[in-house]
């Protein structure tokens, strides 16, 4: 079936390679801001940088990871800060931290003293368009005030992002970022997703990540206007998301889905790798990564062992992305600190993809149709976990319910039921069936809103309105005190009328 898929997908990304974008009308600086050190969200803005390149465009990339990228077209700049490295970070870490109210106040007190930074801020009006990281794009609005912009919502749909840009999603049906609620919601469901839409918001704008960032901001920008305001001055949101694999939800003109951008057509793995990945034979291979900042060896030591025994007790071999030497492995185990993810989803032996629940790892699993196990860590892998398990694609544990005896037990589940693997090729097929490709449509929108000088038409006039306004509170306030107005009026006219009337009788009856 994987085969199948391949082929399909390989003719479809040539015929759409071959030209549905007419050629650039001229060609355009653009500069992509991505203060995080995580080698996730930039593998959601290489597609469109090197997409943008190609078309003759200059890209610029300011990143925190190390730059990589070959394109005569594109200029990487990357930076450093202290602590904020993959190195010296983990996702386990983020079990009991909150990374953006803890990390982003720090990156934005310390990346506007690298010269590298300062240089680039000072040439941002150069530039015809700046794309945004949302994710951890408050500490780069900087950058963006008085410039056209756009961000691309790595995280895909969220409803604090959805709600800056005028499309308030009701908690009714849309779920939070934090949400573990999949399909129609009971009444309490929905009373713990309304919580979890307004807590949050008003805890990060006004209490701890607008206030903290906004504060280390002026040091730099004293000038500078509320951050808040020139997150609401954003003109299109490209959104890492697709409705096959989430809640659909209604979009404005200026929110576009271009989630699986960066999923691609498999390539030949290494002979080796190849050869150790077909000797399993028909019991094939367990596929266990957790993404790129979850490094094996940061690890608990408790779920290592319990991962090492169950491993020994599975008939399939385990290809794990562990950095370091791993101790107490049994045969049937291989390490490796990088693995060519894509191309072992693709590969008809591997059986299942044990993930800690990144979209991005969910994206490429289901393009490839690998059913998988999900872990999730932190943020969003709640919810994505909780999506695998109630699509059917595969199954989501918890990391407190972890022994040995589950871990073996699920995924034997999964290699031998073959519901998953037939769930995962029904929402692949919905996934890759597209008028356009994700990439096409990113193109096109950029080049829009550069070629409209930041498409004011696309923006919702919603955008602009306080809550009070929103919500119509200043004209239930009038309407009631019209209400009130009326019903001391009729009050007054009744006592009049009583008092004629008693008037007229006590007259009656005196005479």
């Amino acid at each position: 079936m994987k085969v199948c898929v391949a082929c399909v997908l390989a003719a479809a990304l040539v015929w759409s390679v071959a030209g549905l974008l007419p050629p650039p009308q001229k060609t355009y600086s653009i500069l992509m801001l991505l203060p995080y050190w995580g080698k996730s969200h930039r593998n959601v803005f290489m597609p469109l940088s090197e997409a943008l390149a190609d078309r003759g465009h200059k890209v610029v990339m300011l990143t925190m990871v190390p730059e990589s990228s070959t394109h005569p077209n594109i200029t990487e700049i990357s930076f450093t800060l202290p602590n904020m490295t993959l190195e010296s970070l983990s996702l386990f870490d983020f079990m009991t931290t909150t990374i953006r109210t803890t990390y982003m106040p720090i990156m934005a007190r310390e990346m506007y003293k690298v010269p590298l930074v300062k240089k680039l801020y000072k040439e941002r009006k150069q530039f015809d368009l700046i794309v945004v990281d949302y994710t951890f794009g408050q500490v780069v609005y900087p950058f963006v005030h008085d410039v056209s912009y756009i961000t691309i919502a790595t995280m895909g749909m969220e409803p604090f992002l959805s709600g800056v840009m005028g499309n308030v999603l009701s908690p009714s049906y849309a779920p939070s970022l934090w949400s573990v609620y999949v399909g129609p919601l009971s009444f309490w469901q929905r009373l713990h997703n309304t919580f979890l839409h307004i807590w949050p918001s008003i805890l990060w704008k006004y209490w701890t990540l607008m206030p903290g960032v906004q504060r280390e901001v002026w040091q730099h920008f004293p000038d500078l206007p509320p951050l808040l305001d020139i997150e609401r001055n954003q003109s299109l949101a490209l959104m890492n998301s697709h409705f096959s694999i989430t809640t659909p939800m209604p979009l404005l003109p200026s929110q576009v889905e271009v989630g699986a951008m960066h999923c691609r057509p498999a390539k030949p793995l290494p002979q080796d790798l190849e050869a150790w990945i077909t000797g399993a034979g028909s019991a094939g291979v367990v596929y266990f990564s957790l993404g790129s900042i979850a490094s094996g060896k940061s690890m608990p030591s408790q779920y290592r062992q319990v991962f090492l025994e169950a491993f020994r007790r599975l008939p399939q071999r385990v290809l794990w992305k562990y950095e370091g030497k791993l101790e107490g492995a049994s045969d049937n185990v291989r390490v490796s600190s990088w693995l060519p993810q894509q191309d072992l989803l693709a590969h008809p032996s591997v059986k299942v993809f044990i993930s800690h629940g990144g979209l991005l790892s969910l994206q490429e699993s289901i393009f490839h149709v690998t059913p998988l196990l999900v872990l999730p860590i932190f943020g969003d892998q709640t919810r994505n976990g909780m999506f695998v398990d109630s699509s059917g694609v595969g199954r989501a544990l918890m990391w407190k319910e972890l022994t040995v005896d589950r871990i073996v037990d699920v995924l034997t589940d999964i290699i031998t039921n073959p519901r998953y693997q037939e769930n995962a090729a029904r929402i692949s097929a919905s996934l890759r069936d597209q008028l356009t490709t994700p990439q096409e449509r990113a193109v096109f929108w950029t080049e829009y809103v550069i070629r409209h000088r930041g498409a004011p038409q696309l923006r919702c006039p919603a955008a602009q309105l306080t809550w009070v306004e929103f919500l119509l509170l200043d004209m239930a306030c009038l309407l009631l005190l019209v209400l009130l107005l009326l019903l001391l009026l009729i009050r007054r006219l009744l006592r009049a009328i009583s008092a004629k009337l008693s008037g007229g009788y006590a007259k009656q009856k005196t005479t």
